[in-house]
C-alpha cells in the first residue's frame, strides 16, 4: 500500500491561529488536538473552577479567541450569541434574534437548542443555528454584520434531527450544507457580505463537519451528504470525488480525519474506513485502504496522537479504542459501558475524554493499554458538547451552563 504521507496533509483552515486559541468546532485544526502547555505535571484529586454562568441549552460548542469565549444556545424562542471574557467570564455582550424550531420525536432527548458550533474568521463570528439560520456577528460588539435563512430556496430550511454540521471558513468564504432531508445545498458565501458564492445542489445535508485536506497541491473540502462522502474544490464548488455513503436512518455525523496520510471516515453502524485520495496525470483516486467493523463510530470524531488513532466506537455502548492507522488493526480497546457518547481532545501526551455523562477522563497515549490516569465530574447533567482546551482553561458545556475549570490548579 502506498504512503501518502507527503501528498495528504490537513491545511489550515484560517491561517496561522494563537497558540492559545480554539476558533472553530475542534480546535484550531478541526483535529481535536490542543497546544498542550496549561496541562498540570500531576493531576489533582480534584478540579478547580474558574466560573460558571447559566446560557441556555444547546450542544454548540464554544470558540475562543485572544481571551475571549463565543457561545450560542437557545433561551425560550430565541437562539442567542454571547461573547465573555476568559478570564473572568464576565459578558461581555449579548444579542438574539427568533428562531422557530419543531424537535422531531426521534430527537427529543437531544433537545431544541443549537448544534453547530460557531467558528471566527479575523473580527467575525459565524454561527449557524438548528434550523437553518446562518449569521455573521463583530466580535468586539456583538453586531449582526448579516444573516440568511435559505427560506424558499428548499422544502425544508433543517434536516430531520435539526442542523449540525460546524460551519468552516476557507479564504473568505464560509462553507456549509443548508436546506432539509434529501434537497439541501453545499454553500460558499462571502464572509464579509453574506452574498453567495457558489452551491452544490444535489444533495441534503447530513450532520458531520467538513474538514481541509490537500492532494497533489490541490486543496479539497471534505464533507458529507446524506448520500456521499465529497472532496469539493473550496474555491468553485467544483465536486473532485465523490464515494457513496449512507447510514441508517441518515444519521452521517463523524467529523472526517486525516491520518497517516489517509482520510478515515466513520459512521453509525458502519465499519470504519481509510481512504486514500490520488493524483496522477491530472486525475483523482479514492481507494479504499482497509475497514474495520469493530471500530464503528456514531457521533464521537476519532483523533491521532502518538502515531495511533485513538476513538470512542458505539458499540459495547461505548468503547474506547486504539488502533493502527496504516492497518486499522486494534491495539486495545475498553471493555465497553464507558459512555453513550465522547468527545476527544489530545493534549499532549494525553487524551482528554469527556463523556456525554458529565465525566472528564484522562487517559494515556499509550500504544499498549488503556490507562486512565485521571477521573473527573464536571456535571450532573448532560454534556454532549465538544470541550475546548485553552492553555490551562477547559470549557465545558452542559444542558444550560457554561463551565470552565482551571487545569493550573
Amino acid at each position: 500500500m502506498r504512503n501518502l504521507n507527503g501528498l495528504l496533509v490537513v491545511v489550515a483552515v484560517m491561517g496561522v491561529a494563537e497558540a492559545a486559541d480554539w476558533p472553530q468546532w475542534r480546535g484550531p485544526a478541526r483535529d481535536g488536538v490542543a497546544e498542550a502547555s496549561g496541562l498540570p505535571s500531576k493531576w489533582p484529586s480534584t478540579l478547580k473552577s474558574a466560573w460558571r454562568i447559566k446560557v441556555g441549552e444547546g450542544h454548540s460548542s464554544p470558540v475562543v479567541r485572544s481571551g475571549r469565549v463565543y457561545l450560542l444556545t437557545r433561551q425560550g424562542e430565541h437562539e442567542v450569541v454571547r461573547g465573555f471574557d476568559l478570564e473572568s467570564g464576565r459578558e461581555l455582550w449579548k444579542s438574539d434574534y427568533k428562531a422557530a424550531y419543531k424537535l422531531q420525536s426521534v430527537a427529543r432527548d437531544h433537545g431544541r437548542g443549537p448544534k453547530a458550533t460557531p467558528v471566527i474568521a479575523g473580527k467575525r463570528l459565524v454561527t449557524f443555528g438548528i434550523s437553518g439560520i446562518l449569521s455573521c456577528w463583530d466580535t468586539a460588539t456583538g453586531h449582526k454584520v448579516w444573516s440568511r435563512d435559505f427560506a424558499g430556496q428548499h422544502r425544508e430550511t433543517v434536516p430531520l434531527y435539526g442542523h449540525a454540521a460546524s460551519p468552516i471558513v476557507v479564504d473568505g468564504k464560509v462553507i456549509v450544507h443548508v436546506g432539509g432531508h434529501d434537497d439541501g445545498a453545499l454553500t460558499a458565501l462571502d464572509v464579509t457580505s453574506g452574498r453567495t458564492a457558489w452551491r452544490w445542489t444535489e444533495d441534503g445535508p447530513a450532520y458531520a463537519s467538513p474538514v481541509l485536506l490537500t492532494v497533489g497541491g490541490r486543496r479539497h473540502l471534505v464533507a458529507q451528504s446524506q448520500k456521499f462522502h465529497l472532496g469539493v474544490d473550496p474555491a468553485s464548488g467544483e465536486v473532485l470525488w465523490r464515494v457513496p455513503f449512507t447510514t441508517q436512518f441518515d444519521q452521517n455525523s463523524v467529523t472526517p480525519l486525516v491520518a497517516g496520510g489517509r482520510v478515515i471516515l466513520a459512521g453509525y453502524n458502519q465499519p470504519t474506513v481509510a481512504l486514500e485520495v490520488t493524483a496522477r496525470g491530472g486525475r483523482l483516486r479514492t481507494d479504499r485502504v482497509w475497514k474495520n467493523r469493530e471500530i464503528a463510530m456514531y457521533m464521537s470524531s476519532p483523533v491521532m496522537a502518538g502515531g495511533r488513532l485513538f476513538g470512542m466506537s458505539h458499540q459495547r455502548r461505548g468503547q474506547l479504542y486504539c488502533a493502527d492507522p496504516a492497518s486499522g488493526k486494534v491495539a486495545w480497546a475498553t471493555r465497553g459501558r464507558l459512555a453513550e457518547n465522547a468527545a476527544l481532545i489530545v493534549a499532549g501526551d494525553v487524551l482528554m475524554v469527556q463523556t456525554s455523562g458529565g465525566e472528564l477522563l484522562v487517559v494515556a497515549v499509550d500504544r499498549t493499554r488503556y490507562r486512565e490516569l485521571a477521573r473527573y465530574r464536571l456535571s450532573e447533567s448532560a454534556t454532549w458538547a465538544h470541550p475546548a482546551l485553552v492553555g490551562s482553561k477547559l470549557l465545558v458545556k452542559d444542558r444550560d451552563h457554561l463551565l470552565v475549570f482551571d487545569l493550573a490548579g
